[in-house]
């Protein structure tokens, strides 16, 4: 194994070899039967049938009902699993040897340094098809089996090493931080502490000190907001919307884009290069406030914008000329673009 470098920085390990990709897949579906019937209901990270939308939902209509909850984030997860405590958890649910054996080979491997150095594996799982199901399982037993023993008034929904609590006042908030504080670190797992926070869902209750008004979950950012009623009245709810995080990363990726560049293809070849990862952000981001989506797109009307003008030097001497021809293209050709259909792009006359 070697270190693979991550987003946020640092390094964890990763299996390179598509002959240890291949075995992980068997492996994943060997256990994953075993597993998958015991794992909890509010458990929705890398499972089938299971998806962060549904995580979203849940936790919209639970921020209803509860005025607060405890936002959480299990500090470096995959690189602070005990092996022991998961090797016992995997020894619960099947008495496979070969399964048993390759997972263990997999944890005790030798990582490869940059140096070309081999180092003995600290505690953690390598990155793999089969490392989110055992994260899955060890944090079955870890946190969702005593959420549900010692907690049960008090519903949650996590995914992977994200997740949150609900609870009903900063006094069950505040107490709740301190016991899931206690049973990780029992098991060798920490929260950070930066993202770990209590959470006020009640847009009614003034803000006090410490509680916070607001969190990102899965991409998307909860907080008060004007919705409106299925009568059509507007009033102010505690709802999600696209995180300013997951827009400032989609404005970035149209940056990389460079479409005002690509002035020697067609409009319909940008559209079928950029349309695929575009219905993605729809159909993802535009679940929940579709009107707050539709915003960050615009984003992708401007670089347009400046394509036509650089493509077509006639319409290009005048902003509002280039504008003009946009909107009459989006008008004849609503379906063009992903997102076009959502709000055309500015108008064509």
């Amino acid at each position: 194994m070697v270190e693979i470098p991550k987003g946020t920085g640092g390094t964890r390990l990763g299996v390179p070899t598509v002959a240890d990709r291949i075995a992980q897949m068997v492996v994943k579906r060997a256990l994953g039967s075993y597993v998958e019937p015991y794992f909890h209901a509010d458990s929705y990270g890398y499972r089938p049938g299971k998806s962060a939308l549904q995580a979203v939902g849940v936790t919209r209509e639970r921020c209803w009902k509860y005025d607060y909850l405890l936002e959480f984030d299990i500090k470096g997860l995959f690189d602070e699993i005990d092996h022991d405590l998961l090797l016992r958890a995997v020894e619960k649910h099947t008495d496979c040897r070969w399964v048993r054996l390759y997972i263990e080979r997999w944890l005790v491997a030798l990582s490869r340094q940059a140096d070309g150095t081999l180092v003995e594996c600290t505690p953690g799982t390598p990155q793999g098809r089969v490392s989110p199901l055992l994260s899955n399982l060890f944090l079955h037993y870890v946190f969702d089996k005593w959420m549900e023993r010692h907690c049960p008034d008090h519903p949650f929904a996590r995914y992977a090493d994200d997740g949150v609590v609900h609870c009903r006042s900063t006094e069950e908030a505040h107490a709740l931080q301190a016991r899931p504080k206690e049973r990780l670190g029992e098991c060798g797992l920490e929260l950070h502490p930066e993202k770990t926070r209590i959470v006020c869902c009640n847009v009614r209750t003034p803000p006090r000190v410490g509680v916070h008004q607001k969190f990102d979950f899965l991409g998307y950012g909860f907080r008060p907001r004007m919705v409106r009623s299925r009568s059509g009245k507007m009033f102010v709810g505690f709802t999600p919307a696209i995180s300013p995080s997951a827009a400032k990363k989609i404005r970035q990726r149209v940056r990389r884009w460079r479409l005002n560049l690509r002035t020697s293809v067609s409009l319909e070849d940008l559209a079928a290069a950029v349309n695929p990862i575009i219905r993605g952000w729809v159909q993802y981001y535009g679940a929940f406030q579709r009107s707050t989506l539709i915003s960050v797109l615009r984003h992708i009307d401007r670089h347009l914008v400046t394509w036509v003008k650089r493509k077509y030097k006639k319409r290009g001497r005048y902003l509002k000329r280039a504008m003009r021809w946009l909107g009459q293209v989006a008008h004849y050709q609503p379906g063009l673009f992903a997102h076009w259909h959502l709000a055309r792009p500015f108008p064509a006359e």
